[in-house]
């Protein structure tokens, strides 16, 4: 999605995967593709979700601000370092 250009960062359209995020920035969706059937229920399907401590939400305007850079306390991912350091390191 991000490829196609359905996002914006800080009311700048964004089609760069990999686009370094800073705390302060706002993400949002593109006003053209808010109709669009990817983004039509998506207010009913984050309804439920907890928003991180590092973020905000603002579901009536498709947006997200990030507050601080997330530490890894604040991921709940199940992840291994050791086991990407290993995996890069051949």
């Amino acid at each position: 999605m991000v490829r196609h250009g359905h996002f914006m960062v800080n009311g700048r359209k964004v089609n760069i995967p990999s686009y370094q995020i800073r705390p302060g920035d706002v993400i949002s969706v593109r006003d053209g593709s808010r109709d669009s059937f990817l983004f039509k229920d998506l207010q009913d399907r984050l309804g439920d979700r907890i928003v991180p401590q590092w973020m905000s939400l603002d579901m009536a305007g498709f947006a997200g601000r990030v507050l601080e850079q997330p530490s890894r306390q604040d991921i709940d991912a199940p992840l291994n370092e050791q086991l990407i350091v290993e995996f890069y390191s051949r």
